[in-house]
Order: C-alpha cells, then sequence, then structure tokens
C-alpha cells in the first residue's frame, strides 16, 4: 500500500472497526481490538457500549488502555462491577453482544491460541495465555478475531486450543453445548474471513485495497476457500484515519511511546 495514504494495519483496524453497529455491547480484548472498537465509539457507533475484563461497562477511554487494569479504563466507565459479577452476571448470562477477541494463532474453524507455540510442556514461547478469552468465546452472541495475516498466525493446525471457536467445523460446537454463534468475522490485515454456514470453514469473503486472493491464500496455513462473491472493502474515510491517527497520537503522549 505505498501508494496510498494508510497503512495496512489503518486499514485492518477501520475495517474491523465498522464490524460493530451503535448500541452493540462489546466485550473488549487489549491491543487491536481495543483499538478498533474504540475507533467504532469515536466514529459511527457513538452508544457502543465497551466492557473490559477488569469489570468496567461503558467506558470511553480517550487513549487506549495498556492493559484490562489501566486506570483510564475505570476513571471513564459508567460502571465498574466486580470480575465474578462481570463473568457470572453479564457475560454468561447472556447480556453481552460481541466478543472482540486477538490471537496469536487461529485454525481454519476459528479456534484460538494464546497459551503457547509448540509443545505445552517444552514450548518455544510461552504467549501471555488465555484470560477471560474462552469464557468470552464461549458465552458472547458473536465474537469477532483480529490479528495480522501470516502463515504463523493462520495456521492448518493450533499449537493449543485456548478458546473454542466452530472446534472440528460443523456442528461441533453446538454438540458440545456451546452458546452463541461462535466466531463470525477473522479481520486481519490483508482482508476478512467468514466461516461457510454448514461446514464452519473460514472462507475468504472481502479483499482489502491493494491485496490480491493469491498473496491471501500465500499467507494462510490452509488452503483457503474463496467466496464466490469476493468484495473489496471500502478503503478508510479521512474521518475514519484522522479518528484513529488523533487516538494513537494521545495515547502516544500518554504512555511516552509509540502506540
Amino acid at each position: 500500500m505505498a501508494d496510498r495514504d494508510y497503512t495496512a494495519e489503518e486499514m485492518m483496524t477501520v475495517a474491523a472497526a465498522r464490524q460493530l453497529a451503535n448500541g452493540t455491547v462489546c466485550f473488549v480484548g487489549i491491543g487491536l481490538p481495543s483499538a478498533a472498537a474504540n475507533l467504532a465509539r469515536l466514529t459511527h457507533a457513538p452508544d457502543v457500549v465497551l466492557i473490559y475484563e477488569s469489570g468496567t461497562i461503558g467506558t470511553r477511554p480517550d487513549v487506549l488502555p495498556l492493559s484490562i487494569g489501566d486506570g483510564e479504563l475505570a476513571e471513564t466507565a459508567d460502571s465498574v462491577v466486580s470480575v465474578p459479577e462481570m463473568f457470572r452476571y453479564w457475560l454468561q448470562g447472556g447480556r453481552v453482544d460481541i466478543g472482540f477477541l486477538g490471537a496469536a494463532q487461529v485454525d481454519r474453524f476459528g479456534n484460538i491460541n494464546t497459551t503457547v507455540i509448540g509443545d505445552y510442556k517444552r514450548p518455544k514461547v510461552r504467549l501471555p495465555g488465555a484470560g477471560g478469552a474462552p469464557e468470552i468465546a464461549t458465552s458472547c452472541g458473536e465474537v469477532f478475531i483480529m490479528l495480522r495475516h501470516g502463515k504463523r498466525a493462520l495456521v492448518d493446525r493450533l499449537d493449543f486450543i485456548s478458546s473454542v471457536g466452530f472446534l472440528t467445523g460443523g456442528d461441533a460446537r453446538e454438540r458440545l453445548g456451546l452458546g452463541g454463534r461462535g466466531p463470525t468475522r477473522i479481520i486481519t490485515d490483508l482482508g476478512i474471513l467468514e466461516p461457510d454456514p454448514v461446514s464452519r470453514e473460514f472462507t475468504l469473503t472481502m479483499l482489502h485495497p491493494g491485496t490480491d486472493v493469491d498473496r491471501v491464500r500465500g499467507e494462510t496455513g490452509w488452503p483457503l476457500k474463496v467466496a464466490a462473491r469476493l468484495a473489496e472493502t471500502p478503503p478508510p474515510s479521512s474521518a475514519e484515519l484522522t479518528a484513529l491517527r488523533e487516538l494513537k497520537a494521545r495515547t502516544a503522549r500518554a504512555h511516552g511511546a509509540a502506540a
């Protein structure tokens, strides 16, 4: 995207933000999902209700939080509840529309790994862990997953399943008795994938400007299927880019480093 006035990551963040409708109750993960969710709040969805794992409800941070314990979340929230209440009453009670999660690895059925790379007992890399993501993945109305596209991230087989998507595909999720619709979007810096309604295998449905199907397939760890009607993501508007860049700049100034 060298000839464009936005980066691949900005395109991904804008595309992800657009998935959130105004008034949606969204359980937000730290990192890429947090940037997208707050961009939605600052643009087309001012009444989106953002919930973080620490118990903050309806938070409107001026800068992106460093962690779920960032004081910015509590200071700008409509309410702060205990973590047990957050999970037991709000999440498991079916009061959250969308869970917005990041991932180190995701497979063709939307299962997520945030635990280890390699063998669990002797891992090559030990990741931060799942936190509340397993409960978010099984209790929200639906789940969006956001990560940078690459063969190391979109893999044929996970090293460890931290949070379940559609397990082995088909009706495996329903047979296990899990709630919600499961993952309905994987948003990357190359495009958007959605699950096939029968097999539940994630399929490329939308390409971001400046990329092509061959590149996306080459950066995917399984034989990626492509929708018959493949759409192109509309490029970011000037308003979306301005809001995102101002949010990043405020965050960088507040934390003393690039966001």
